[in-house]
């Protein structure tokens, strides 16, 4: 197990732990949470010996083996495949240790070297490799392509995979799900839930914590306080703890008021001289209690925008993509698209005059999605959904006049008013101007709005309601966090008041206090909201309508993100089958045009050495099926069992407990579900190895 026993930790002048104390049991998957500063990655430099304690004790066990991700970028023409596999540092000694036998001509050596290999799973390692790689967003003719050829945010899921290859008794993942679109998130959730050793995440990620953790860590006041559960059990704990700790702290104030009040009326009277003594002792003697002292909740809200026309927008027969030179390939870090302002302002000039665009494909062109037929109207709440590279921010980027229309019409409502939110838009900011300046220029180029709250005191005003307060409103911007600049850029859409709010990605520096007020103040807004976001928690909140891009084109979804999670599960499973049939189909090729006909013998060894190896690949995903299917009958006979028990008269208590149970029950059944699509993907992908094989 790791203990933390008494650890102060300094950086600077800033105590980050002091004297706190944890023990994390072996096998437990941890969240560690705490607001931005807190020293949460400091703690994992404590764990991963990049830093030291200035006092107290860290105890990892010394055979544990450790799995992060390495922060740098990785720069090397070594294919995506073999990048990956280098992550499996015991399959790395043990071809080491091969190597050295061999050529020392050591035949015990060679043999030992030999089943080393084999309890690395050399067989497979290949296979594994690639899985993780698909897993994480890639396409298949990705798989052998130089890592060098991939750009910022495709390299860093190559640094996860090798991360996740790594066999390790302890994983620590730092912000795991930055690079990636929900697609890859949902997959790494499931791979996750089955990792057998002990994970410790750092995430602002609500719903990927909850999926995944099941004992909370929060550092706060310098100190590790443990929750057992996720992180919503985490937060009814901690309202609980504080609601106890204030009503404590009350009490004792009013006591401590009491004796005082006593003690300054009787203290110079003899009769009671004594008395006010021993009232004076009490109070010294008191333990006193600390107040609570709680992070500000930060809240905002748009303003009530001037008009809203219905329709928003109206799209006709369109495409999106890139005019000709202004293609550049998908990057993960951006969910796939770069914008180019410079070819769209002829045509959001036009559109600005007419509320219309209108646009041909030429021959340059790059389509990604064509045939768009699709209305916005007043107050819908889309989210848009698809995988990475499918399109979704072409479409949003297009849509705000950030790239052209290629072909067809997009007619605008009169008096629409974007608001728009781009991943990118931290990047715009201007790094040696501060946040007034940011504001008084937006005034200048709104002088409409600036009319009504243009005046500096206004916008600084303003500023104040964003947590821009004193001299942060005069700090320059570049010397500010990834989620200050992520307020500023909302605080500029806010003061605009507009009517159709385009989100791409907008949680990406946000903390967890900032995603609830940016998903309180969406559900308040009366305009229409368009949402790109891998963070389900918010798309929950938000939406009630889900838009699908993919195949070229765009089309509603019939479902709820629970029914999309399940069909990422089902496009994850055939991409594995793909691979597996391309894998036979090699290996076949393989043998028939490189190896010599075989004899009858060494036929028949040949398949019985592949079948010992189907069986012992199948024999333990067969065994889990099994237990899963014997699981879910267990559940579905208690879910019916308290779905029946709600359906008679009960007192509110048996109601309320029945209830809670129910959702237990519902989900661990979802959790047993989802992990029997993905073993039973695993072993049909097994089966399909072996039998294209055996062909």
């Amino acid at each position: 197990m790791i203990v933390i026993q008494d650890v102060t930790l300094q950086r600077g002048t800033k105590v980050l732990l002091d004297k706190a104390s944890v023990t994390l049991n072996p096998g437990e998957r941890v969240a560690l949470v705490g607001r931005n500063g807190a020293g949460k990655s400091s703690l994992f430099g404590l764990l991963n010996g990049t830093l030291h304690e200035d006092s107290g004790e860290v105890v990892v066990p010394a055979h544990w083996r450790l799995g992060q991700v390495a922060q740098n970028m990785p720069e090397t023409s070594e294919t995506a495949t073999a990048f990956v596999l280098g992550g499996d540092t015991r399959l790395q000694e043990a071809q080491a240790a091969l190597t050295a036998a061999e050529a020392s001509g050591d035949g015990m050596a060679i043999a030992h070297a030999h089943t080393l290999l084999q309890d690395a799973g050399a067989h497979d390692a290949s296979s594994r490799a690639q899985t993780l790689i698909l897993g994480l967003g890639f396409q298949v003719n990705e798989l052998d392509k130089p890592v060098n050829s991939f750009s910022g945010g495709w390299r860093m899921r190559l640094q996860l995979a090798r991360a996740l290859m790594c066999p390790s008794d302890l994983l620590l993942l730092d912000e795991p799900t930055n690079h990636l679109d929900l697609d890859a998130l949902v997959w790494l959730e499931g791979w996750l839930k089955r990792y057998p050793g002990t994970l410790l995440i750092i995430s602002h990620d609500r719903e990927f914590l909850d999926a995944v953790t099941q004992v909370t860590v929060h550092i706060e006041h310098a100190k590790l306080n443990r929750y057992g559960g996720n992180y919503t059990a985490f937060e009814e704990m901690r309202a609980q703890q504080i609601t106890l700790q204030q009503a404590a702290y009350s009490r004792q104030q009013e006591k401590i008021a009491h004796l005082q009040k006593f003690i300054d009326r009787f203290k110079a009277k003899a009769t009671k001289a004594k008395q006010a003594q021993s009232r004076v002792k009490a109070l010294e003697r008191m333990e006193r209690l600390a107040p609570v002292l709680t992070s500000a909740d930060f809240t905002f809200e748009f303003q009530e925008p001037p008009q809203l026309p219905n329709p928003m927008l109206a799209i006709r027969d369109a495409s999106f993509g890139y005019r000709g030179a202004d293609y550049v390939a998908p990057d993960a870090s951006n969910a796939g698209d770069v914008e180019d302002f410079s070819t769209s302002h002829v045509l959001r000039e036009h559109q600005l005059q007419t509320g219309e665009a209108l646009a041909d494909v030429t021959a340059s062109d790059t389509v990604i999605l064509r045939n768009v037929d699709r209305s916005v109207l007043a107050g819908q709440r889309i989210g848009v959904l698809g995988a990475n590279g499918q399109g979704k921010s072409t479409f949003v980027k297009t849509i705000a006049h950030a790239l052209p229309l290629l072909a067809g019409r997009i007619t605008e409502g009169k008096g629409l008013r974007l608001g728009y939110f781009a991943q990118q838009e931290l990047d715009v900011l201007q790094l040696d101007d501060t946040p007034l300046g940011h504001m008084i220029r937006l005034a200048k180029a709104h002088p409409d709005i600036a009319a009504q709250a243009g005046r500096e005191q206004d916008l600084r005003n303003f500023l104040g309601s964003f947590q821009f307060s004193g001299d942060m409103v005069s700090q320059r911007v570049g010397s500010m966090s990834g989620g200050e600049k992520a307020r500023l850029v909302l605080a500029m859409i806010v003061w605009q008041r507009p009517n159709l709010l385009l989100l791409d990605e907008p949680t990406n520096h946000l903390d967890l206090t900032t995603r609830e007020a940016l998903a309180m103040a969406l559900n308040e807004f009366e305009g229409t909201v368009m949402l790109v976001s891998h963070d389900r928690a918010l798309l929950r909140a938000v939406c009630d309508d889900f838009w699908l891009v993919g195949h070229g084109t765009i089309a509603p979804f019939d479902g709820d993100l629970d029914d999309y999670q399940r069909y990422l599960l089902d496009m994850a499973r055939q991409k594995r089958e793909s691979l597996a049939e391309a894998a036979g189909a090699a290996r076949q090729s393989a043998a028939s045009s490189d190896k010599p006909a075989l004899s009858g013998a060494e036929q028949r060894k040949l398949q019985a050495a592949q079948r010992q190896l189907y069986l012992e690949q199948r024999r333990p995903l067969a065994k889990r099926q099994q237990q899963l299917e014997q699981q879910m009958d267990k559940l579905n006979t208690e879910k019916a069992a308290l779905e029946a028990q709600l359906c008679e008269p009960l007192d509110p208590g048996a109601i309320a407990e029945a209830g809670r149970k129910l959702k237990q029950c519902t989900d661990a059944l979802e959790e047993a579900e989802m992990d029997w699509l993905e073993v039973s993907a695993e072993l049909e992908a097994v089966e399909a190895a072996y039998q294209g094989a055996a062909a």
